[in-house]
């Protein structure tokens, strides 16, 4: 079930000039709540950040941060969250004729008194990918606001 679904700012660590700051869509998903036909499962939260263009960071250059600041502000067991950065499909080109596809990337860290570190990126495959995509588009993911 979405329990979430915002434009989160996450603050730097460059004080007054704010380096390392910015903002992405956060969507939060908790299996725990909703029909879940009495299935345990080992990471319940499941935790969807996106690029959005008013932002001047990425969320892949700043993936431990944010996910570290996440983990804080929405008081999230780090170790029963999936954390998973979606890019959604790109074209570009004069006509528009390059595709970079659509992709879903689970990111596990190391976690470290609380704090996110030493991010790994791996590309989600099926079956989860399937139940990822089924579950995030039930909502309309955009990358942005939507």
């Amino acid at each position: 079930m979405l329990v979430r679904d915002i434009i989160y700012s996450w603050k730097g660590w460059g004080g007054k000039l704010g380096l390392g700051s910015g903002m992405c869509r956060l969507r939060i998903y908790d299996l725990s709540k909703g029909d879940s036909k009495g299935i345990a499962h080992l990471r319940p939260i499941i935790v969807v950040v996106s690029d959005v263009p008013e932002s001047k960071m990425s969320v892949r250059s700043c993936a431990g941060h944010i996910a570290t600041m996440v983990s804080r502000d929405f008081h999230i067991d780090s170790h029963r969250m999936l954390w998973i950065e979606y890019y959604p499909l790109k074209r570009y080109g004069k006509k528009n004729e390059h595709i970079i596809p659509e992709s879903f990337e689970a990111v596990e860290f190391d976690w470290h008194e609380d704090n996110a570190i030493k991010p790994k990126w791996r590309t989600l495959k099926p079956p989860i990918l399937d139940e990822i995509v089924k579950m995030v588009k039930d909502k309309g993911v955009k990358g942005s606001r939507g």
